[in-house]
């Protein structure tokens, strides 16, 4: 395998999980918070470590499902995994579109009046344009956008990494050397895991490139550890700042005002910004791609103006529930009660029924 060949099969689906996963996983760092440095530092980083392992272990299995039934849209994934029952989980990812984009609307309106002092309005529709063009493009375009942006990220995370060790390389070390209670850290990283995992069937298609297990079961992994590093990188600074970063509700932003670098401060949120783009531009692709294997079972072709469409209605539907009924406010229990609901429709029966299935079948490569 060529090495083109090689990042495109193996290494792509990584970068794009990685970019869907951000905007809810770490971007503000509130969710390492609550999930990992809760935990004291270093039980902390080994739950972060956990998670890492949790979404590999769930998109090795996945990618490999996909590829042995040739599912590369959800529709067709839980088609093949639930049968009739399919559509249990287009309803629960429903629900979680809609919490999803309201939430990244709102926010990139607020990011945009922080940063370039422009109404809110002017970042959500920037937000909703952008991701109109992705869509209208299609599968090509978005895994190079998503996969080019990550490595960006990467570079970013780097650099807020070799910055915060510059100035509160002392305290991040006093931090880790903490004797702190560090019970539970195991599962703070499955619960963080679990609530990132219900994407993982809408990034199916990246990964048509796929042709064994063994490639199937290296992206996977591959793809947890290349989802948590950024999330390490970022992790390890606020140590620097902990236990008074525990009360922060945005500690990113305490941690770029202590920085005091403007200039990377700007450019840390326009990369943000970026990563609204991606997760809402995945989040929808995978509603078209399901759109167009329902033309495809037809024998038609979706009209490309629809992928368009269904993204700008999607969003705007979205933006007005979250702000008209007030969904942004129950997020957190929401994304609760999701978790086991796709831990019910999704994660079990891919351990079981999927895990039979795989091995039943005969359409796999060793």
């Amino acid at each position: 395998m060529s090495k083109l060949a090689f990042i495109r099969a193996v290494v792509l689906p990584g970068l794009i999980f990685q970019s869907v996963i951000i905007a809810g996983g770490y971007a503000t760092g509130r969710e390492l918070v609550q999930f990992f440095l809760s935990h004291g530092p270093r039980g902390g980083f080994f739950g972060m470590l956990i998670a890492a392992l949790v979404w590999g272990a769930v998109l090795a299995l996945s990618f490999e499902f996909s590829r042995c039934y040739q599912s590369y849209n959800y529709k067709h994934f839980f088609q093949n995994l639930l049968g009739r029952a399919w559509f249990l989980y287009e309803i629960a990812y429903l629900v979680t579109l809609v919490l999803i984009l309201s939430v990244i609307g709102s926010a990139a309106g607020v990011l945009a009046a922080e940063t370039f002092g422009v109404p809110s309005i002017v970042g959500t529709v920037f937000l909703i344009v952008s991701i109109g063009v992705l869509t209208f493009y299609g599968t090509g375009l978005i895994e190079k956008v998503l996969a080019s942006w990550s490595v960006v990220l990467y570079l970013v995370y780097a650099a807020f990494l070799i910055i915060g060790f510059t100035k509160f390389g002392e305290n991040i070390t006093q931090g880790f050397a903490l004797k702190t209670e560090e019970s539970y850290w195991a599962l703070g990283g499955v619960q963080y895991a679990s609530y990132n995992l219900a994407i993982v069937p809408t990034i199916l298609f990246c990964i048509r490139h796929l042709v064994s297990r063994k490639e199937t079961l290296c992206a996977g992994f591959l793809a947890g550890l290349l989802a948590i590093i950024p999330g390490i990188l970022f992790y390890c600074v606020m140590v620097g700042f902990y236990p008074m970063i525990l009360d922060s509700p945005v500690p990113v932003n305490v941690i770029l005002g202590a920085m005091d670098i403007p200039l990377f401060q700007l450019l840390f949120q326009i990369v943000i910004l970026g990563t609204f783009i991606e997760t809402g531009t995945a989040l929808l692709h995978a509603l078209n791609e399901r759109l167009a294997s329902s033309f495809e079972d037809q024998q038609q072709t979706m009209p490309i103006y629809l992928r368009p469409a269904v993204a700008l209605l999607a969003m705007g539907l979205a933006i007005f529930v979250g702000e008209g009924v007030g969904l942004v406010n129950l997020i957190a229990q929401g994304y609760v009660a999701l978790t086991y609901v796709f831990l019910a429709v999704f994660i079990l029966p891919l351990f079981s029924i999927g895990l039979y299935k795989i091995m039943a079948t005969r359409n796999m490569d060793s």
